[in-house]
């Protein structure tokens, strides 16, 4: 349960900055208008967005760059309607009508196969449905097309530990962290012990 809460509160991030996303003027039903882009104010310049989290010097200036990132990641979404989906999809996790949000993130990934959140967020959902090998795949497939999502990465390692492969799940936190210093998970950081000069017996 430890685990399941930390991979919840590093995934919640996107729905805690939904608010600040702009907002539509109505919804619209699942696969319609997916071949609208969304307006290209929405995308800003990612590598900025990324040189501010690395070079953050405080918890607050982290978390202002981390949000400004899960914006960044809903707005760029391919189309409007993929990503209301996703909004959609959220709402029913929050609701925990898992379910509900997994059928939702099905069809976001139909329609958008190349969009990573959509990966993202159905492997959150299916590690809350205790379904660990499918969120894997979903979250290597998410990682696979944005290399720098360190709220995949850092739930790849949670799934790890829940699987017993510690290893690996320390070297993808310590992964995580290289990108963002600031990952509330970095405290799951098992310390390596400093190797013992030569000839010393410890």
């Amino acid at each position: 349960m430890r685990y399941r809460a930390a991979l919840f509160r590093s995934a919640l991030g996107a729905g805690v900055v939904l608010a600040a996303l702009p907002a539509s003027a109505e919804m619209v039903e699942p696969g319609a208008g997916l071949q609208a882009p969304l307006p290209k104010d929405n995308h800003p310049a990612d590598a900025r967005l990324f040189a501010a989290l690395k070079n953050a010097s405080s918890e607050a200036e982290g978390r202002a760059a981390e949000a400004a990132i899960w914006r960044h990641w809903m707005a760029t979404a391919p189309n409007l309607a993929t990503r209301q989906l996703l909004e959609r999809a959220m709402e029913r996790r929050e609701s925990y009508d898992f379910a509900g949000a997994r059928s939702l993130l099905d069809k976001a990934i139909a329609a958008a196969p190349g969009y990573a959140e959509a990966w993202n967020q159905r492997g959150f959902v299916r590690f809350l449905q205790d379904d660990f090998d499918g969120a894997l795949g979903d979250v290597d497939q998410a990682i696979a097309l944005e290399p720098r999502h360190f709220a995949a990465m850092s739930g790849r390692a949670i799934i790890l530990m829940r699987q017993g492969r510690f290893g690996l799940a320390q070297s993808q936190l310590r992964a995580a962290v290289a990108i963002h210093p600031f990952l509330k998970e970095r405290g799951m950081i098992v310390p390596v012990a400093p190797a013992a000069p030569s000839g010393i017996d410890l």
